[in-house]
């Protein structure tokens, strides 16, 4: 776990040389008893169960707070698409802001200060606003809060879900609804929703979320789990202001 862990917080974009020139040569004395890497590939998936109860056990405070997004995660170009065969069970064509994909997609929660709360997978054809993904993510949050999403989430049912369990669900409007009433301090939470787009393109473009060239299902899913557990090592986390979340959190107590 600390090695497919530490592979994404040391700066490395290929993980066998990370493996081959880091583990086995530069920090050797550390792990005197590292397998090849050959070996070690075929190992790594065993921790995977391990990785996913990590991530839920050093989960971020529940601080009334959150933001819920999703992002895709394709499996390869649309042109592969009838030649791809490793995610074929379980992949799907999926349509987001940016176009068509083939692939899957991660949701998640965080909490006001960029701490992962809560994962989720599911096909690339799933909606946002699926009532069981929603369900599932926001079961760990038990105390309640305000949760802010994109015009994605837009339900009514998933509204009154959310609210049956203690949650406010605030999203985006679209141009053909009307506006509706909402208090100043909600207003200015919902401006701040791009806290969890940036958590997402941290994960994404400095720390390996995800790439296209997976041979395992088993692996696959490794990488994302080492590299959503190595996000909760970081020590300086994407965060609001500190003066504009200051006041905001300020207004939203009183």
């Amino acid at each position: 776990m600390a090695i497919v862990i530490f592979y994404h917080v040391a700066g490395f974009k290929c993980f066998k040389y990370y493996y081959n020139q880091g583990i086995l040569k530069t920090w050797k004395s550390y792990f005197p008893n590292a397998v090849s890497y050959n070996r070690f590939i075929e190992l790594k998936k065993e921790v995977n169960m391990a990785l996913f109860f990590f991530i839920y056990y050093s989960a971020g405070n529940q601080t009334g707070t959150y933001f819920i997004d999703s992002t895709k995660l394709e499996v390869c170009d649309n042109h592969r698409i009838h030649n791809h065969k490793v995610f074929k069970n379980i992949a799907a064509r999926g349509k987001t802001s940016t176009g068509w994909f083939y692939g899957l997609k991660l949701h998640l929660v965080i909490n006001d200060k960029a701490e992962l709360m809560s994962i989720c997978f599911s096909p690339g054809n799933v909606s946002d606003n699926n009532h069981q993904v929603v369900e599932h993510l926001c079961r760990p949050l038990k105390y309640g809060g305000r949760i802010f999403g994109d015009a994605g989430y837009i339900s009514q049912e998933l509204f009154e879900i959310l609210y049956q369990q203690g949650l406010a669900l605030f999203t985006k409007i679209r141009r053909n609804m009307k506006n509706k009433l909402m208090l100043l301090k909600d207003k200015l939470m919902l401006k701040k929703r791009s806290l969890v787009e940036t958590v997402i393109d941290l994960l994404k473009n400095w720390m390996d979320l995800w790439h296209t060239r997976h041979r395992s299902i088993d692996n696959a899913f490794n990488n994302i789990l080492s590299c959503l557990a190595a996000y909760n090592f970081l020590e300086e986390k994407p965060c609001l202001k500190n003066k504009k979340r200051a006041s905001i959190l300020a207004m939203i107590a009183q």
